[in-house]
């Protein structure tokens, strides 16, 4: 699995010597690097991401300020110049806490301990999604569904809820971040925050909703240039 990864800090130094370290991981692709958690906000409403590395203390939001604000937590690796906002840190759920200057072989710990905490069922979905199958734990045991019975995908909390066609939802404890990652991308598109959809499922769309089973989804906004571009191709 290639994990897409934010780097954000208002200390540019610190930033390139993430970025350059990033880029040694092949497993680690950097997204993009910004120096605000302003600018942060925007890109994770956009793009798929893994884990951030982020800074705490940066002007207008703090680092651990910003991650409250998120509905939908990827993995998170703090970058700070203090210890004293460790216990804050590892309450918000971080993966680590790195203290700056940070050096390369504390950042490879750190991100070995991301990468070995990734659920081993969403990796063995990885696996199975290219026979048209996937497994999910769902009420403590693992359940096939066929990936062209999914209607679309809605993110309830720390949940997914996954409806299908002819069959009841089923619930499934994953982000909707992590669970786009494992499908498709020539199956599954994603319309909006709390929203994926099955492509071949679509019989309608407007600038505001796409419509599937008689069911109205809406579009957020930054999601409809990808929308009509995949309906052109199509």
């Amino acid at each position: 699995m290639i994990w897409k990864c934010l780097i954000v800090d208002d200390e540019q130094l610190s930033l390139k010597t993430i970025e350059k370290y990033s880029k040694m991981v092949e497993q680690l692709e950097v997204v993009a690097t910004c120096n605000s958690a302003f600018k942060a906000m925007e890109y994770i409403k956009t793009e798929r991401i893994d884990l951030i590395f982020l800074d705490i203390e940066m002007p207008e939001l703090l680092g651990t300020s910003f991650i409250r604000t998120l509905n939908h937590l990827p993995k998170v690796i703090f970058i700070t110049s203090h210890q004293e906002f460790a216990v804050e840190a590892f309450k918000l759920g971080a993966v680590d806490y790195l203290l700056k200057p940070v050096t390369l072989e504390r950042f490879l710990m750190a991100v070995n301990k991301a990468i070995n905490t990734y659920p081993q069922d969403a990796e063995r979905l990885n696996h199975q999604n290219r026979r048209g199958q996937l497994f999910l734990r769902s009420n403590g045991k693992m359940v096939k569904i066929c990936l062209e019975n999914i209607l679309y995908v809605e993110s309830v909390r720390t949940y997914v809820k996954i409806y299908r066609h002819l069959d009841t939802p089923l619930l499934v404890k994953q982000s909707l971040s992590s669970f786009e990652s494992i499908l498709p991308q020539h199956q599954f598109i994603r319309i909006h925050r709390s929203f994926i959809i099955s492509i071949n499922r679509i019989t309608a769309f407007t600038n505001h909703d796409v419509e599937i089973d008689k069911i109205e989804i809406p579009i957020g906004r930054q999601f409809l240039g990808q929308l009509k571009k995949m309906a052109m191709i199509k």
